[in-house]
Order: structure tokens, then C-alpha cells, then sequence
């Protein structure tokens, strides 16, 4: 199983990737800006999510479609 982030590239464990769209996040009031990178990801079973820490709030499930692998 291959996982991907919006462009096609290939993702990893511990990669990192930039929120493309701004996403507000349910259960808070936090707003994850458009550019913000977000650093070590961990992959999961479903090939559409990842989990991530940002600054702001911890244990998040992000969708690969909202996100582009920065190298």
C-alpha cells in the first residue's frame, strides 16, 4: 500500500508536509493556516489519512488530499 499526498508523490513515516487549504480543526477552535508545515508524520492503515502533531494541537488525523510533501 502506497500512500500520497495531493501532487502524487509517495509518503513516508517521518516525511514532512504543508497544509495546501486552510482546515479548521473539529473540537477546538484552532485554524490550521494554509503553508504550515507540519513535521515527522505517521502513516496509517487507511492510505487517505495520516496521523501528525502540530503546534497547536497534538494527535490529529489529516486527510492526504489537503497536503503536498515538502522536501
Amino acid at each position: 500500500m502506497t500512500i500520497k499526498d495531493s501532487n502524487g508523490t509517495e509518503l513516508n513515516d517521518g516525511d514532512s508536509v504543508q497544509v495546501i487549504k486552510d482546515l479548521k480543526v473539529k473540537g477546538t477552535s484552532v485554524t490550521l493556516k494554509r503553508g504550515t508545515v507540519i513535521k515527522n508524520i505517521r502513516l496509517t492503515d487507511d492510505e487517505e489519512l495520516i496521523e501528525c502533531n502540530a503546534d497547536k494541537v497534538k494527535g490529529l488525523i489529516l486527510k492526504t488530499c489537503f497536503l503536498k510533501k515538502v522536501s
